[in-house]
């Protein structure tokens, strides 16, 4: 997707950019170059130095050694501002919009055009406007206020925004996170686009197939450090991996034969005020059962339902053979059922609070005395879900929202672990994290699974649900398919599923 670099002047040259924070060395020489229509993976483990690197080149961080040459020139930019003016676009992994202000109002913020001080707002629809035909996307409602949008479509909000200033240089951070598949494709298209029109992209993807099929080099950064880098088309996943984690990954996908007990959860009809509209299913112990779906499909109001969060219309909920169909979350965890949100920024996390809160914050019990916080107890009990997890971090007491996306989910799931939850209701657990972080993540639910315990296991990306679950159950259109054994299942038949096609092509009634 990207020119030869050979036939073309850089556009950009990163070289022995270093930066620290405190004692954490977050960058320890990195080198990069990318080509005029470049196309350029970023690759690395969370906690690699990506998103520092990124910050560095879109003005947010100011490098402490290296330099920066764009089209040949100094680059210093001081501030995010300057980098957009100077042609350098971030899309950030984490949403970055003002939510009460319009798709439109959102797109220009910034760089609003006008004229003496009087803003143009025939210009500002046209830009907003041209955007979005970019992506794909001409009918999103440029007056809609953003907090009213979907995950998804807020993503592609960050994307159109990127676009208005005509950028030279785009760093696209796990653009399709919260995408669907084609939103997805709609996506590889505009960045074949871009290239062809000559602009430089810098590409950061956990799914490295993402990063083959985009990208026409890249570069491994491990440490801090620049480790590799190469063509893409001479490059096997398993040489890119062993740069990544220092080491080979024998098995992504661990599966190993355990007993299936007893159900643990039965839901019989449930529907939500709004979604799911019917889903029947029965978790059995030392199970992993997988929910696909397309956005919208209703696979996390099934979840925020049966842990109580989002209220039932109809239908009942057993737990452990117990009626429990009007309930709460406070209950819910009492009774052993953990819940992880796909949204660990507003919900699944308390940022500003430490990783030793964090994790212990449901279950105080063991760390207390008398009635208080033992913060000897509790550093030591968050050390070990850290050391199991293997969680990069300075030390318990960091506040999380200082950590990295990946290290950041590995807490809120290591939070279910120190509660001792035996129902473990799983919404996108992996999104954002490295291949080896979750290889780990897929060895836990593995042991979890082989210890008795039950899981539900939502999400988009179908070769992890096809490696690691028993049992995989599509949604469509709020209702739950039949659940079958992952043996019977096929990408292209989930797919069907999702979309409501049946077997033979023809759509489902």
């Amino acid at each position: 997707m990207a020119k030869e670099t050979e036939s073309s002047p850089l556009r950009l040259r990163i070289r022995g950019v270093a930066k620290r924070f405190g004692p954490t060395v977050a960058l320890g020489g990195v080198s990069l170059e990318v080509a005029p229509g470049e196309v350029h993976a970023l690759i690395g483990e969370n906690g690699a130095g990506k998103s520092t690197l990124m910050k560095v080149l879109s003005g947010a961080h100011q490098p402490d050694a290296g330099s920066l040459l764009l089209d040949g020139q100094p680059f210093k930019p001081s501030d995010p501002l300057h980098a957009r003016n100077s042609g350098v676009a971030m899309i950030y992994q984490e949403l970055n919009l003002a939510p009460d202000l319009s798709v439109e109002e959102n797109m220009l913020l910034g760089t609003e055009p006008q004229t003496m001080g009087w803003l143009r707002r025939g210009e500002r629809r046209r830009l907003a406007k041209r955007a979005l035909e970019e992506i794909g996307q001409p009918d999103l409602p440029l007056d809609a206020p953003v907090r009213s949008l979907t995950i998804a479509q807020q993503q592609l909000v960050e994307i159109a925004r990127a676009l208005v200033g005509e950028p030279r240089v785009l760093i696209m951070d796990e653009p399709t996170s919260s995408l669907t598949r084609l939103d997805t494709e709609n996506l590889f298209a505009v960045i074949e686009r871009m290239s062809q029109r000559g602009v430089s992209v810098i590409y950061i993807s956990h799914f490295l197939e993402e990063c083959q099929r985009v990208a026409s080099r890249f570069t491994v950064l491990r440490d801090g450090r620049s480790v590799g880098s190469g063509a893409m088309a001479g490059a096997s996943l398993d040489e890119i991996i062993q740069l990544m984690v220092g080491r080979t990954v024998d098995e992504i996908y661990p599966h190993t034969s355990r007993a299936i007990g007893e159900p643990v959860l039965e839901l019989r009809g449930v529907a939500g005020l709004v979604k799911p509209s019917r889903v029947d299913l029965t978790l059995r112990a030392g199970e992993i059962v997988g929910l696909f779906g397309l956005v919208g499909a209703g696979r996390t109001e099934t979840l925020r339902a049966v842990f109580g969060l989002d209220r039932l219309a109809k239908g009942s909920v057993s737990v452990f053979s117990h009626e429990a169909t009007r309930s709460t979350p406070a209950k819910r965890l009492a009774n052993g059922v953990g819940l992880l949100s796909e949204d660990r920024k507003e919900e699944g996390l308390l940022l500003g609070r430490s990783i030793a809160d964090n994790l212990t914050l449901t279950r105080l019990g063991p760390v207390t005395r008398l009635g208080i916080v033992n913060s000897s107890a509790q550093a030591a009990a968050a050390g070990k879900w850290m050391d199991r997890l293997d969680v990069k971090a300075l030390d318990a007491a960091q506040p999380v929202g200082e950590l990295s996306g990946g290290n950041q989910q590995k807490i809120a799931l290591g939070r279910l672990l120190h509660h001792e939850a035996n129902i473990l209701l799983l919404d996108e657990p992996t999104r954002g994290i490295d291949v080896g972080s979750k290889a780990q993540i897929y060895r836990l639910m593995n042991d979890l699974a082989g210890r008795g315990k039950a899981v539900i296991f939502v999400s988009s990306y179908l070769p992890e649900l096809l490696g690691v679950c028993d049992r995989i159950g599509v949604m469509c259109r709020g209702e739950l398919s039949e659940v079958r054994p992952v043996a019977d299942w096929s990408e292209s038949a989930i797919i069907r599923a999702a979309v409501g096609q049946t077997e033979t092509g023809e759509a489902a009634a």
